[in-house]
């Protein structure tokens, strides 16, 4: 005698005993639904690989000596002066390189969004800093070395027809403002990617408005469009200070141990043969993921402040 099985409401199936039940069919959004998990499990593999498991093997060390002990000392020497000094230089540059990139980044893309140029102006610039924020390490160093350094192309082009000795002026490419300069060939493209999106979100209907009350160029900037565009150009400029704190193929390959960066320090601390002391490179390697992560911390807080600011 078969006995019915209710599926669903109007939709009763004969179950026959002795035989097995058809298998549930997979609808649609759930096929979908799968397969978009399917999707991003590369991602989260990556993460977790290259991104949480090397952190957490960092924290780990920072506590441990040589033989594997805990230990707070690692942590009392980031506290030497030459630390410090390593800190502070890879601050400033830091630092320079974001407000240089910022301001100059910010011009250019206010530049080709609002300042009536021609239509092609706007796709070269942005393909352009798409593929200029990505050239850095030792091409980018090599390229440096070859235009500024002590015989190169503009260092020999300003001798020759203007007479001016670049390195007469105390000028070195592998100084403070030589690697800032460097730093800024990939942040100025990086700061255009970035603002273009918060320019274009300036509605035209506004500077029309102002207009039509009377209110000046200085006032429509100055009450309407910085207070816009601030959290996004403030939170760009914390990207880029994050972006070159991290930097170390470009500075190792240009300046060497020259100048005592932070990251050209941590190399040396992991990797070299005379400062050798991993765990202390594991240390710096904390103390910069605290940094950066502060940086880039206050970048999606103010985006998001900028979002909502759009909105």
């Amino acid at each position: 005698m078969a006995a019915s099985q209710d599926l669903g409401p109007g939709s009763p199936e004969l179950v026959v005993p002795g035989v097995p039940a058809p298998a549930p069919q997979v609808g649609p959004a759930q096929a979908s639904g799968l397969l978009g998990w399917i999707g991003v499990v590369p991602f989260f593999v990556f993460a977790v690989l290259f991104l949480i498991l090397p952190t957490a093997f960092l924290m780990v060390g920072a506590f441990q000596d040589a033989q594997g002990h805990f230990t707070l000392d690692n942590f009392r020497q980031l506290f030497q002066e030459g630390v410090l000094d390593a800190y502070w230089i890879s601050f400033k540059v830091s630092a320079a390189s974001a407000a240089g990139g910022a301001v100059l980044g910010s011009l250019l893309a206010w530049a080709a969004v609002h300042g009536k140029l021609p239509r092609w102006i706007r796709p070269t610039l942005m393909t352009f800093s798409g593929v200029a924020s990505n050239f850095a390490g030792v091409p980018l160093a090599f390229a440096f070395i070859c235009t500024l350094g002590r015989v190169g192309l503009v260092t020999f082009l300003l001798k020759k027809y203007v007479g001016i000795n670049l390195y007469a002026t105390g000028f070195s490419i592998l100084s403070f403002w030589g690697l800032t300069l460097t730093y800024l060939y990939f942040q100025i493209p990086l700061m255009v990617l970035i603002v273009t999106p918060a320019l274009d979100g300036l509605k035209r209907e506004w500077r029309e408005a102002c207009d039509s009350l009377g209110g000046t160029a200085w006032q429509y900037w100055r009450y309407v469009a910085l207070p816009v565009l601030w959290p996004s150009v403030l939170g760009a400029t914390l990207l880029l200070f994050a972006n070159s704190f991290g930097a170390v193929a470009t500075a190792y390959a240009l300046t060497g141990s020259s100048l005592n960066i932070v990251t050209i320090l941590l190399y040396a601390q992991i990797r070299g043969d005379v400062l050798h002391n991993q765990n202390l490179g594991y240390a710096l390697a904390l103390g910069m993921i605290l940094v950066t992560g502060l940086s880039n911390g206050g970048y999606i807080w103010l985006r998001s402040r900028a979002e909502r600011g759009r909105r």
